[in-house]
């Protein structure tokens, strides 16, 4: 590995520097498998690719300190007996999930390093013991982005209006927040079913504002029937103020978050369309188009999946939450804030690969 400092006149210390550069080679070393990873690393792209809160490294003498403690934050040096580092905190109950990872684990995940994982924030929960099986700032609160969608689905499923109803787009469902893109033109009309099905499979902004927009009550009723179902799952620290995610302001943790997928995975259009790998629907002109699922993973034959959603904006960084089968064993997993574009799928082929190979060390000792 190639580590350039250069010149510098920010009065940074040399042995900073020299940590950086360190800190640089074991945090390649811990990538090597993501796509694209990049054999030639230089202190600015490190300090770059950190938060602004971390970027001051550059200004104060102290920053070697600082720089240990985010990577220490982010999970690139947890060591393995201490899965994710976060703070061990009071066990709580709610509405029967256990979510506190100082609870005990199940026997077969006590051996073994705990996953590394690169997102933020990560939660592993296991539906039949109910336990954590690892956690990484599962408290902290986070922007959700499209995860968002899910809870949307979940309020409009549960207003039983007809799904075979046709719906229009109109111009108020142009994304004015981040200016996103989308196949859906103004004009055209989908059936109800069809627009959950392009919201929650494609993460169709547009067809998540019409959905809101002909809820009774509208958009504004829309949003206030979502946080009040939040907070009848016990989401205590969840906040919605868009149908579609792209607020920054839709906020929750990891440990809400496990409860939203539980009571969406209960929901058969919700587990049909967000595990769907793709949706075809007529366009203007009776012209076929043809949507694919935002997670590739459903396309895996390796995954056995039973809900799914990603998302992204700025705020939130790249999210994925599902829920999962892995080794006859039903986990929800939670990953918030992923670095790049491909970590979070990273992130949960990690979490499969460790979840079998417990099961594997499992079976092996059982044998000898």
């Amino acid at each position: 590995m190639l580590c350039t400092v250069g010149p510098y006149s920010g009065g940074v210390p040399l042995k900073v520097l020299l940590l950086i550069c360190l800190l640089a080679g074991y945090t390649l070393a811990l990538h090597a498998e993501e796509p694209g990873a990049n054999n030639i690393v230089s202190s600015s792209d490190i300090i770059a690719s950190f938060p602004p809160d971390t970027q001051s490294v550059q200004e104060h003498s102290s920053g070697a300190s600082a720089l240990v403690g985010h990577l220490q934050g982010s999970g690139a040096l947890v060591p393995a007996t201490e899965p994710g580092g976060t703070e061990a905190g009071v066990t709580e109950l709610w509405n029967g999930l256990k979510l506190e990872h100082d609870l005990p684990r199940p026997e077969l995940f006590k051996t073994g390093p705990a996953p590394r994982l690169y997102s933020a924030i990560a939660l592993i929960y296991d539906q039949e013991t109910q336990q954590p099986l690892y956690t990484k700032n599962a408290r902290e609160r986070a922007s959700i982005a499209s995860i968002t969608k899910l809870m949307t689905a979940m309020v409009i499923l549960d207003a039983r209006q007809p799904l075979d109803e046709e719906i229009g787009i109109e111009e108020s469902d142009i994304d004015k927040i981040k200016r996103t893109p989308s196949r859906l033109a103004v004009g055209m009309t989908f059936t109800r079913s069809e627009m959950l099905s392009l919201a929650l499979m494609a993460s169709e902004n547009r067809a998540a504002s019409a959905l809101a927009r002909s809820y009774p009550g509208g958009k504004t009723a829309m949003v206030e029937a979502m946080n009040a179902k939040a907070r009848d799952l016990g989401m205590e620290r969840t906040r919605f103020l868009d149908p579609a995610g792209l607020s920054g302001g839709n906020v929750s943790t990891a440990q809400d978050l496990v409860k939203m997928v539980s009571a969406a995975r209960k929901y058969t259009l919700i587990h049909q369309y967000t595990t769907a790998t793709s949706n075809s629907v007529d366009g203007l002109g009776g012209r076929v188009m043809r949507f694919i699922n935002t997670n590739p993973l459903v396309r895996n034959v390796g995954w056995e999946i039973g809900i799914s959603k990603t998302g992204f904006i700025n705020e939130a960084g790249r999210c994925l939450v599902m829920e999962a089968k892995i080794r006859e064993r039903s986990v929800i997993i939670v990953l918030l804030n992923s670095w790049g574009r491909k970590t979070r799928i990273g992130d949960a082929n990690r979490i499969k690969r460790w979840m079998e190979s417990a099961d594997t060390r499992s079976r092996t000792s059982r044998r000898g």
